[in-house]
């Protein structure tokens, strides 16, 4: 039997459908995953599209459901556990496993966020329904269930499911059905989440001990000079000065333009954009485009807004050299995130390379002398910028400063 979770997932359905399947690994050099045979010798592979295929053989269950509407919504729950909440599972349980390597704290805290996004989605839509899709058990309960045996025994501890209440009823539910209890068994809820263990480090064995030697004989003293060079204190070498510290003064203080940003108004006279035009250096700092690499891979807004949150945490180090005002535009599943940073130096990458998916991001210079770009640096600001019809729907700032004015940290 190959891949648990997924095992699972395809003998739950079959037992729930009444038929007995057995579940084995594809012989495949590529493909690792579930797949079928069927006596006629029919093949399909994958674990959702093994399920699915498996509950068509028994048209009067509930699992499919009736009619185009309700076959929607049941993918598009089986669909979301495959997108939004596996990987993250599975790559949690790699990262503190030692699987992927070296372990990287802030991917793991990225991975946590966004499986944590992905079960408050069901915890909403939950609050209202018994089951997911229609008012039966169909084959997006049962995926959900079966990804979340893992969850809740490895990833999801005690303190995360108490915030998950509808969603710890519906599996229990659903594991709970009596046609189910064989194949789920009982389920080991963590009390706490399963964390990366440092390997130990080899002992080195100690060398022999060396015979004693002789005592010498006693020399006279050197001349009181010399003992006073005893007694001279230890001095610390000097710290490393960071490279941007070493750049000449600038008449811009980035502090004073972060409070400026946080108590005016954005835009009009005596705004917070008319003070930046006023006193901004561009040979001390330079202002750029920001924009992430894997824009397809954006789901629901929150969850992109939480990621730039995440990032700017990660650009802790940086702080004081930097601003950023970047923000996620559009909707659900057609989105983009973007935005503009005010960096001290020339460069960005001395500013943001401290953040360990700084590479993630796509960074260009803004030219303030051209018009197209400094419309695109203000609207960046002032959270009014809009691309390709695609308008400003949440953003994060970064700033240490306090602000009297509604903006995300």
């Amino acid at each position: 039997m190959y891949a648990a979770v997924p095992a699972k997932q395809i003998s739950a359905i079959a037992a729930f459908a009444g038929l007995s399947v057995e579940v084995k690994e594809t012989t495949s050099d590529i493909v690792k995953t579930p797949s079928f045979t069927s006596k006629d010798g029919f093949s399909v592979f994958e674990a959702s599209a093994v399920g699915r295929y498996i509950a068509s053989l028994a048209p009067n269950s509930t699992l499919i459901g009736h009619g185009a509407t309700d076959a929607a919504l049941i993918d598009q729950w089986v669909a979301f556990v495959d997108s939004s909440i596996s990987p993250y599972n599975t790559l949690i349980l790699q990262l503190v496993k030692g699987t992927i390597n070296p372990y990287n704290k802030p991917i793991h805290t990225i991975f946590q966020d966004r499986l944590t996004a992905a079960l408050t989605i069901l915890e909403k839509h939950l609050a209202t329904r018994t089951f997911l899709a229609t008012e039966r058990i169909t084959l997006a309960d049962i995926t959900v269930a079966a990804e979340l045996q893992s969850a809740f025994s490895t990833t999801v501890d005690a303190a995360l499911r108490a915030k998950l209440p509808n969603l710890v009823r519906h599996f229990e539910t659903i594991v709970n059905q009596p046609n189910l209890t064989s194949v789920f068994g009982s389920t080991a809820f963590v009390e706490k989440a399963l964390q990366y263990t440092p390997p130990a480090k080899e002992k080195k064995e100690k060398a022999p001990a060396a015979p004693a030697q002789p005592k010498a004989e006693k020399k006279p003293k050197k001349e009181e000079a010399d003992d006073d060079d005893d007694d001279k204190p230890y001095e610390e070498a000097p710290k490393e000065k960071n490279p941007l510290d070493l750049l000449p003064k600038s008449t811009f203080n980035l502090e004073d333009w972060k409070r400026a940003y946080s108590n005016k108004d954005t835009r009009g006279a005596g705004g917070s954009l008319e003070w930046f035009y006023q006193n901004f250096d561009k040979e001390g700092f330079s202002v750029w485009r920001v924009e992430f690499k894997y824009n397809e891979e954006l789901t629901q807004v929150f969850m992109s807004s939480n990621q730039i949150g995440g990032f700017f945490n990660r650009l802790e180090a940086s702080r004081k050299y930097l601003f950023g005002s970047v923000g996620v535009l559009g909707t659900a599943n057609d989105s983009i995130i973007t935005g503009a940073l005010i960096a001290r130096g020339p460069e960005i990458k001395p500013v943001v390379e401290v953040a360990p998916d700084w590479e993630s991001y796509t960074y260009e210079r803004v030219d303030l002398e051209n018009a197209e770009q400094k419309a695109f640096f203000e609207a960046a600001l002032a959270w009014d910028l809009e691309i390709g019809g695609k308008k400003w729907a949440d953003g994060k700032n970064v700033r240490n400063t306090p602000c009297n004015l509604p903006r995300s940290y």
